[in-house]
């Protein structure tokens, strides 16, 4: 079964709305289509265990949005009220499938689900669902007959949770909750090729010597993949460009020339980005905070857009008052400059002192802050 409404869920907060298009011929709208009637029932309405399991399938199908969406992107907080009630309620149907039918064939694959779901509830603000979820996967671990893969996705999704519920606290709590759980992992699983792809986000985004280290374990590692080794070993060339100068200078797309080394004297943001970057966009509130605060104290930007279609950037650019020079070749992942600098992924956010020296790789997170000790110097 395909648990649409989970996928929908769990990923809602990263999407914005896209327009409605017109259907091809001869197909419904999807918006026209009836949707079941008991998508916030908490049980199931069948009485045989076949009609049942074709009752919980066709409730994972989501809910149509509301109308407004496709004009006004919903915020987070809209996204999670508004799915949040056909989780619960789908979780609780699945609940209601192996609780009736113990011994029908489906009856693990509603429990998993159940689990997963649960999951979801518990990312969508449903905090009080914890220790549900908690017994649900104690319950799911002990089966013998569990395959080691949904063992492993299992104790990952419960280390993922945990690093999420630190970021309150901020990006380190969360950071080092995250590594200190991928090292109880590497310890139950040691020949899991996933554990170096998980310390190798913990490496991306960790501070200085911590990062090299990590960077260094898996380049060495024997159950790393070569992507992942490759990754570490371009990210550790970065790693050693740290105090030495950009060479970065171009024509923005609006026409005016940029060039770092005549900003020497200023702290600079090179912001690699993309309009159809969702974090991209949810880290501009940030960007320009800080940029209004502290350019006419000497904080400058240069954004270098990964963007494939110059109208899409432009119109973006003047819509959300961007006032800092943009490179745009069109190229997509294949910009110069982020092959240049082996840029592998975006958000990617470097900060450069008043000497044209290269400082930090990793300036998203507490980017006011950091910008404030690098004008002091």
């Amino acid at each position: 079964m395909v648990l649409g409404l989970f996928s929908l869920a769990v990923t809602a907060a990263a999407q914005a709305p896209e327009p409605l298009l017109p259907p091809p011929a001869n197909q419904v709208p999807e918006a026209l289509i009836p949707q079941p009637t008991n998508l916030l029932a908490h049980t199931l309405a069948a009485k045989e265990p076949a009609a049942a399991w074709t009752e919980l399938d066709e409730a994972s199908r989501p809910p149509h949005p509301p109308a407004k969406w496709q004009t006004k992107e919903p915020s987070e907080k809209e996204q999670a009220d508004f799915f949040l009630p056909y989780v619960l309620a789908l979780m609780d149907k699945a609940k209601d499938f192996y609780t009736r039918f113990p011994k029908d064939t489906n009856a693990a694959e509603a429990r998993k689900q159940e689990f997963e779901i649960t999951g979801v509830a518990v990312r969508l603000g449903a905090t009080n669902l914890q220790s549900r979820l908690e017994a649900e996967e104690k319950i799911l671990l002990a089966e013998a007959t569990l395959p080691e893969d949904e063992r492993f996705s299992i104790r990952q999704n419960d280390i993922e949770r945990a690093a999420e519920a630190k970021e309150s606290q901020g990006e380190a709590a969360a950071l080092a909750e995250l590594e200190k759980g991928i090292r109880v992992l590497q310890k139950e699983f040691p020949k899991r090729p996933e554990i170096m792809q998980m310390l190798l986000e913990v490496a991306s985004n960790a501070e200085g010597e911590k990062g090299r280290a990590i960077f260094r374990e898996i380049t060495n590692s024997a159950t790393a993949s070569a992507e992942n080794k490759e990754s570490a070993a371009s990210q550790l060339k970065k790693l050693d460009t740290l105090g030495k100068p950009v060479d970065l200078s171009f024509t923005a797309v609006d026409g005016r020339q940029a060039d770092l080394a005549k900003l020497k004297g200023k702290v600079v943001l090179i912001d690699f980005w993309a309009t159809w970057c969702g974090p991209c966009v949810g880290e501009l509130p940030n960007v320009k905070a800080a940029y209004d605060k502290d350019h006419s104290k000497g904080f400058e930007i240069l954004g270098v857009s990964l963007d494939k279609e110059k109208e899409s950037l432009t119109e973006f650019v003047s819509s959300h008052q961007m006032a800092w020079p943009q490179f745009f070749d069109g190229l997509g992942w294949q910009n110069k400059f982020a092959r240049q600098f082996d840029v592998e992924s975006i958000p990617a956010m470097w900060l450069v002192d008043k000497k044209g020296n290269l400082r930090d790789l990793n300036a998203r997170f507490d980017l006011a802050g950091k910008v404030e000790k690098l004008l002091a110097e």
